[in-house]
This record gives structure tokens, sequence and C-alpha cells, in this order.
């Protein structure tokens, strides 16, 4: 069979692949804290280097392209834009801190500050997974204790009561990975944000860093291309077709 059927096949995958993830950075344009996804792509050596009867860059017939496929995707930790929404439980974390929150048994970072309160005082995510403080315990409101405020310097203040939340930083931005629900696990760790870098900004949000403009354009290059690798599909599949019936012919 055609080896560029093969390499068609591989490059409509992969753009097929690339619009999913194009398709999901719009659909959270709105998502508080939503970091855009980047699909990377990677050249395949050819099926021959695979399989070991062949070397790449011994110049032989073997030692072609093998097309391209998605290696992996990952996550543009860049800032999105502040929205003040005045809420005395939303926040936004400036610079490349994270919150902490406890999902089950898993402690996970978050850069989503639309927190809410329970009716028993917790401090939460829209989800209703526990908001963390330095000491590692659930953040409370006390229902009679008077009025509370989160300051710039991550503390929730209630009268003489003060709990700091938990800011930190990862250690290996790049290790991040998306949970799902605005939420990060990360294997190498984490270190906790220095105090001079603790500059919230109580009553505003971070809003979804996916620019619709940018992700169209990305979604039309991506559609195109996944079109012409078809079209190359069908053109090699209607040239090969034409050589067996001229074969059977002869």
């Amino acid at each position: 069979m055609s080896y560029g059927l093969y390499l068609s096949a591989a490059g409509a995958q992969s753009q097929s692949q690339r619009l999913e993830v194009i398709a999901n950075n719009l659909a959270n344009v709105d998502t508080v804290g939503f970091k855009r996804e980047l699909a990377i792509f990677q050249a395949r050596y050819a099926e021959a280097v695979h399989q070991g009867t062949s070397s790449f860059g011994d110049g032989s017939p073997d030692d072609i392209s093998g097309g391209v496929q998605i290696q992996k995707t990952t996550s543009d930790l860049s800032c999105g834009p502040l929205r003040e929404t005045g809420g005395a439980s939303d926040v936004a974390i400036p610079g490349d801190g994270f919150f902490m929150v406890r999902k089950g048994q898993d402690t996970l970072l978050t850069r989503a500050g639309n927190f809410r309160v329970t009716s028993a005082g917790e401090l939460v995510t829209q989800q209703g997974y526990p908001v963390l403080s330095d000491s590692g315990g659930p953040i409370t409101v006390a229902p009679e204790g008077g009025p509370w405020e989160i300051t710039a310097a991550g503390e929730l203040r209630q009268g003489d009561n003060v709990q700091n939340l938990a800011l930190v930083r990862p250690d290996s931005p790049g290790d991040l990975v998306k949970v799902g629900e605005n939420l990060f696990r990360t294997a190498a760790g984490t270190q906790p944000l220095p105090p001079a870098e603790h500059a919230l900004r109580p009553g505003y949000l971070e809003m979804s860093s996916v620019q619709p403009t940018t992700e169209m354009v990305s979604l039309i290059e991506a559609s195109r291309l996944a079109e012409a690798n078809i079209n190359l599909l069908q053109a090699q599949n209607q040239t090969l077709s034409d050589l067996i019936s001229r074969v059977l012919k002869a």
C-alpha cells in the first residue's frame, strides 16, 4: 500500500486532535482561571526506523519522513486578564502562584479564585473543595464572628482571627497536569510563595487566558490542514484504484 496514505492519515489524525484541543479552549473562554492548552507536534521517524530495519540518516529509501504526531498537550500558564467583581470571596493571584485545595485525599492547585462560603462557614471552590490554609487545614469563617475579608497579603481576617491562605509555586511548572475542574496536580512538589510576593487582588477574578481571535485563527488553520490531508488521502486512493484496475485489465 502507498506509504503516502499513512502519512496523510497521520496528518489528518493529528489535526483532528488539535481541533479538539482548540474546541476545548473556546468552550472555556469564560471559565475563571482557565489556562489554554497547546498541542505540541513532533515529527515521526519512518516506520522502518521504528522497527529497527533502517537507521535515521542512512540515506536509504526507507529513510524518509514518518509524518507528524501530537506528542503531548501543555498548558499556557500566562496570566489571564483581571475582572473586578467586588465579591468578598473573590480573589485573584497575580504572577505564578497557586491556591491549594483539598479534593478527597489529594492536595491540588488552582488559579480560580471564585470561592464561596458554605452554610458551615467553610471557604470552598465552586465545586465544594476546601481551600487550604498555610497550615494545611481548611479555612473557615465563624457564622457569628462578624464581618470578614480577604486581604492583599493573602489573609482571611475576621476580627482578631487571622488565617493565611496557602499560596504556593510549583517546583516545575512544566510538570503540572490538569485533572479537570480547573485543578492541577504536580509530582515535582511546591514551594511557599515568599511573603514579598503576596500581592493578591481581593474583589477581582483572573479570567480565562484564552483569546477567542487567536483560537479562531488556529481553528481555521487546523481545519484546512485536516481537509488538505483528507484530500490527499482521496487522491492517493483514487490513484491506487486506477493502478489496480489497469493491472487487472492487462
